[in-house]
C-alpha cells in the first residue's frame, strides 16, 4: 500500500519549510501547522523529492535514473525559490493585488502571488470551518465561536488579523444548503438569521509585514451540494432598484444574489440590517479609523468561494459604487476581490462599470471542470461570439465574468481521484491544492508549500483511497456533545453572540443610507 508521499527517507522531504531562509516560515503567508503527521515523521534530515501518488515497486535502472533527474529538477525549483516573498511584500504587495492585471505573475505562477492567494483563500475557508451544520444544535446555523476568538479557535492567529463584526442574512431567501436551521425551534439562537461571514483588519505587527493596513471581508458560500445552482432566478435586475447609486440604469446583477445582499427582517436582532447595511459601514468606519485618523495606507480586499464569491463582487462594487471605501478626507483604499469558484453575478454593463469606471480588480481562480463558474448565462455570456453577444446584451440572461481568470486542472494533481462528483470538483480545499501545485500551464505540479493534501478531505470525498484519509474528517469531538457533573451529555452553553455595533446608524447617516435605517 503506497503512503501519502513516495519519498527516498535518505533526504528530508520539503527542507524548504524548516530552512531559516524559507519563502515558507511565515506563517502569514502558509499554514506549516497543516501538515499531516506523514510530513511530520519525515523531516530536518531528508531532501525533497516528487510527489507521487503510487508506489513505484520498479528497481531497474533507468526507473532508478528517472527518478534522480525528479530529484534534481525539484531541487533546482527549490534552489530558485530560495528567497523569503515575505520580505518583499510591502513593496510589491499592489503587484500582487492586480495593479496591472496579474500581467505576467500567473505564467509561471509568480511565487509571492501563490502564497498571497492560499492565504486569502483560507480566510474563505475560515466560514466553512466556523459555521454550525448541526441540525440537533440549538445554534445551527450561526458562528460556532466568539468573534473575538475566531481566528485563534480556527488555529489562524498567526495571521495576524481580528474580527471586528460578523456578517449576517436573512433566510427568507431560499437556498439549499445555504441557509441551515436547527430541527428544533425551541431556544435556537435565531429563527430567522444565517451566519455568512465576518470582517477582519490586520493588526500592527502584521500590517507591519504586509505595508499597509488590510481590511479583509469574507463571505461564506455552499460547502455541499450545489442545488442552489438550479434554483438561481437566472434574470437581471437593475442595481438601482435596491439603492446602490449607480448613475446607469443598464448595470444589472443576478436577482437571487441582490436579495440576499439586500434583504433583512426588522423583527430579527441578527438581520434588522441587510448584509449591504452591515458591511457598508462596518468598512466605511475602518477606512475613517485606518486611513484619517491614523494616517495609514489602507487596502480592502474582500474574497469567497462560490455564492460567497457572487456577494464578494456584489459587496466590493457596491463598496466602490456607494463610496465606502473612500474616506472623509478623500482617501481612497485599493480594493482586490479573490474569488474561488464564483458564478457570474452581472451583464456587460455591470463588467463595465466594475473594471473601467470603478477600477476594481478581481482575480477569480477556478477549476475547468467545475460547473458553477459557467452559471448564469449559460448560452450567453463573454465567451461567445462578438456578435451574438451583442444581439444578447438586452436579454435578462445575458451575464459576464468580470476581472482576471486563473484555470486550475484537477486532473494535473497525482493525489485526487477520478470522480463524477461535482462537489468535489468545487470543493475549496481542493482549489487551494492545486494552488498549491500550479507553475503554470503544462507545468509539473509539484506543491510549493507543502500544504498538506489532507485537508482537500475535509468536507469532501477527492483524495485517492490509498493515501488512507477518511473522506469528510473534519468534525467536532463528539459532535459539540460535553459531559455534566452529573454524568449526562449535554451541549454546552456558548459564549453572547454579537449582533451589530451601536455605531451602525451613525456610518449609514453618514453613506447617505440613513433612510434604509431601522425606526
Amino acid at each position: 500500500m503506497a503512503p501519502l508521499y513516495s519519498i527516498d527517507l535518505s533526504p528530508p522531504l520539503f527542507p524548504s519549510l524548516y530552512s531559516p531562509k524559507s519563502p515558507f516560515t511565515s506563517l502569514p503567508l502558509s499554514r506549516p501547522t497543516h501538515l499531516s503527521p506523514l510530513l511530520k515523521t519525515h523531516h530536518l534530515s531528508i531532501k525533497p523529492t516528487l510527489l507521487h501518488s503510487t508506489s513505484n515497486k520498479n528497481t531497474s535502472l533507468s526507473s532508478i535514473v528517472d527518478q534522480l533527474q525528479e530529484e534534481e529538477e525539484e531541487e533546482e525549483f527549490y534552489r530558485s525559490n530560495d528567497q523569503d516573498p515575505d520580505e518583499r511584500l510591502p513593496e510589491r504587495w499592489r503587484e500582487i493585488h492586480g495593479q496591472d492585471d496579474w500581467s505576467g505573475l500567473l505564467d509561471p505562477m509568480d511565487l509571492l502571488l501563490r502564497s498571497e492567494l492560499i492565504r486569502y483563500g483560507e480566510f474563505a475557508q475560515a466560514c466553512y470551518d466556523a459555521f454550525d451544520y448541526d441540525l440537533f444544535s440549538r445554534y445551527c446555523g450561526s458562528c460556532k465561536y466568539n468573534r473575538r476568538h475566531f481566528f485563534e479557535r480556527l488555529g489562524m492567529a498567526s495571521f495576524g488579523y481580528e474580527v471586528t463584526r460578523y456578517l449576517y442574512a436573512t433566510s427568507n431567501f431560499k437556498i439549499p444548503k445555504f441557509f441551515t436551521r436547527s430541527v428544533s425551534d425551541e431556544q435556537v439562537w435565531s429563527q430567522r438569521a444565517n451566519w455568512i461571514g465576518y470582517i477582519a483588519v490586520s493588526n500592527d505587527a502584521q500590517t507591519a509585514r504586509l505595508g499597509r493596513r488590510d481590511i479583509v471581508v469574507a463571505w461564506r458560500g455552499t460547502v455541499t451540494r450545489l442545488e442552489w445552482i438550479a434554483d438561481l432566478m437566472d434574470y437581471l435586475r437593475p442595481v438601482t432598484e435596491e439603492g446602490i447609486p449607480c448613475p446607469d440604469p443598464w448595470v444589472k446583477v443576478e436577482s437571487g444574489f441582490i436579495d440576499l445582499y439586500t434583504d433583512k427582517d426588522p423583527t430579527c436582532r441578527f438581520c434588522k440590517y441587510s448584509a449591504r447595511e452591515q458591511v457598508l459601514t462596518e468598512v466605511r468606519k475602518l477606512v475613517e479609523i485606518y486611513g484619517d485618523e491614523r494616517g495609514e495606507e489602507v487596502s480592502v480586499t474582500v474574497t469567497g468561494h462560490s455564492l460567497g464569491s457572487a456577494l464578494a463582487m456584489l459587496s466590493a462594487y457596491d463598496l466602490a459604487e456607494t463610496g465606502a471605501i473612500t474616506s472623509p478626507k478623500g482617501k481612497k483604499a485599493w480594493t482586490t476581490i479573490f474569488s474561488f469558484s464564483g458564478p457570474r453575478v452581472g451583464n456587460g454593463r455591470f463588467k463595465q462599470r466594475f473594471e473601467q469606471v470603478l477600477g476594481l480588480k478581481a482575480l477569480r481562480i477556478v477549476n475547468v471542470h467545475d460547473p458553477v463558474p459557467k452559471v448564469p448565462g449559460m448560452f450567453f455570456n463573454e465567451r461567445v461570439h462578438e456578435i451574438v453577444r451583442k444581439w444578447g446584451e438586452g436579454l435578462p440572461w445575458s451575464y459576464h465574468h468580470v476581472g482576471v481568470e486563473l484555470e486550475l486542472d484537477h486532473k494535473r494533481s497525482p493525489f485526487l481521484k477520478e470522480t463524477g462528483d461535482p462537489s468535489c470538483f468545487h470543493n475549496l480545499e481542493a482549489h487551494l491544492h492545486l494552488l498549491d501545485g500550479y507553475h503554470g500551464r503544462g507545468e509539473r505540479f509539484i506543491l510549493a508549500t507543502g500544504r498538506d493534501p489532507a485537508l482537500v478531505n475535509k468536507a469532501c470525498d477527492f483524495l485517492k483511497a490509498h493515501h488512507l484519509v477518511p473522506p469528510f474528517w473534519r468534525q467536532d469531538e463528539n459532535k459539540g456533545m460535553t459531559r455534566s457533573r452529573n454524568g449526562r451529555w449535554m451541549q454546552p452553553d456558548r459564549e453572547k453572540l454579537d449582533d451589530h455595533p451601536h455605531d451602525t446608524h451613525h456610518y449609514l447617516d453618514r453613506l447617505g443610507l440613513g433612510e434604509n435605517k431601522e425606526t
